[in-house]
């Protein structure tokens, strides 16, 4: 019997944690969905293994956690680009979603989600979208590991009629995937300005006797804070904190406009902020002061939100975004090294969701969640520093492999468990019925000149 069941030899491991370490030449063994072993080449080839994968062009990390998205809504990719984000939400998204979304849509939306995450190197993700009993058995099916925040709404939806109604069917989820070991149910109120008081209170109370997690879009844009202070008196952050909905359970997602004294309140509570920045630019949302945040003490992972506010799903284009906006932002050129935003993106993300004892990095004792990244382009060339390479010259094309607890889920650029060819037709259906529901879709010049 083989010792381990395959061991891969890569050019590189890029493990995250010790941070800015690179292993040139060291091969990675996974026995029973776990790591075994990390070793010279020299020592691990004669190890004896089921199989012996060698990748000598590539990098070896740890899978990249979207910390936040709405999968479903690829369906919605560049339906209504170029707007501000109310009227965004108000005028056209929202509007498209109370005609469309369904078990059906939800189905098709999270399948060609899940298809564009893994190709590029997603092996965990965190979700807020209406139906997620579906994503999560899309999810379960890909094989992939997710966090699925059922919504919290004030408003009736295809999925609930009513905050009671949210609450029973997502405790009821919740409770039908307690033990899975990929797939974990949290607490998901959309937004201070969309749920009340006494439900924000509720969650607080039910996500703290659960010990669950919490995320809630929140100081996305100084718009949203305004109207919170006109509308109620506080800012969103200070009305979370006094009704006890922020601590180390909850994930803000966007968080543009802070200021010092919110940034002292997150690290005091150890609440953890989701940077979502090629979203919050196409939005016109605002800047995230992400290096701010860390130097704080803040734990900050990133986000792709949904691709109908980006228009890709892509982490490698979403860390590369991150780490040279928190230059411009700070005027700082050392802000946000390729270092930072390689652990912003793994070890940083499994921390918001709670599982950095398990995945984040290539520790021996976590789960094998891997991707293989080639860096054999001539844009890549010469290969002077790996970490810089991987953050700033990659494409976000570049993953050949991913494996989630050790099973693969992408070999040699083809997603093991999905079928394009079927994700394709049906979005091509929803397209068409998409372009019938409205199909005078005016651009944002014709908006302005009605």
């Amino acid at each position: 019997m083989s010792a381990f069941d395959y061991i891969i030899h890569p050019r590189w491991i890029v493990p995250i944690a010790p941070k800015n370490i690179v292993l040139e030449n060291h091969s990675l063994a996974v026995k029973d969905g776990h790591i075994s072993a990390i070793c010279p080449q020299s020592e691990g080839r004669f190890l004896s293994a089921g199989e012996h994968i060698d990748l000598p062009t590539q990098a070896l990390l740890p899978g990249f956690i979207n910390a936040h998205g709405h999968a479903a809504m690829a369906l919605l990719r560049g339906y209504a680009d170029d707007y501000p984000l109310m009227t965004w939400l108000q005028e056209h998204i929202w509007p498209a979603e109370t005609e469309f979304v369904s078990e059906e849509f939800v189905k098709s939306g999270t399948d060609l989600a899940l298809l564009e995450l893994i190709r590029g190197g997603t092996t965990t993700f965190c979700d807020m979208y209406f139906f997620p009993d579906v994503t999560a058995e899309r999810a379960d099916f890909a094989g992939i590991r997710a966090q699925l925040m059922f919504p919290i709404i004030d408003v009736p939806t295809a999925w609930a009629a009513d905050p009671e109604s949210y609450l029973a069917k997502g405790l009821a989820l919740r409770d039908r995937y307690r033990g899975h070991d990929r797939v974990e149910i949290g607490f998901g109120p959309h937004a201070n300005y969309t749920v009340s008081e006494s439900t924000l209170a509720r969650v607080a109370t039910l996500a703290n006797e659960l010990d669950a997690p919490i995320q809630i879009h929140l100081h996305e844009t100084r718009g949203e804070v305004q109207m919170s202070v006109e509308n109620i008196g506080e800012r969103p952050i200070d009305q979370l904190a006094r009704i006890g909905l922020l601590g180390p359970r909850t994930q803000c997602v966007h968080m543009t406009a802070l200021a010092n004294e919110d940034m002292a309140l997150l690290a005091t509570s150890g609440a953890h902020v989701i940077h979502c920045p090629r979203s919050n630019m196409k939005l016109a949302s605002g800047i995230c002061p992400t290096q701010r945040l860390l130097n704080s003490g803040v734990n900050v992972a990133i986000g792709t939100d949904g691709a109908a506010s980006n228009n890709r799903l892509n982490m490698l284009a979403e860390l590369q975004s991150a780490a040279l906006l928190a230059k411009l932002e700070s005027g700082e050129a050392t802000a946000i090294s390729a270092a930072t935003a390689l652990e912003m993106a793994t070890l940083n993300g499994a921390k918001a969701l709670g599982l950095d004892a398990i995945t984040g990095s290539l520790e021996i004792g976590k789960v094998a969640d891997m991707i293989a990244i080639s860096l054999d382009e001539p844009s890549h060339q010469p290969i002077n520093n790996v970490l810089s390479q991987l953050v700033y010259a990659t494409a976000g094309t570049e993953v050949t492999h991913s494996w989630v607890s050790g099973a693969p889920l992408m070999t040699d650029g083809q997603v093991i468990s999905l079928n394009s060819e079927t994700i394709y037709a049906e979005a091509s259906q929803w397209r068409q019925r998409l372009h019938s529901f409205n199909p005078n879709h005016a651009t944002p010049e014709e908006h302005a000149a009605q």
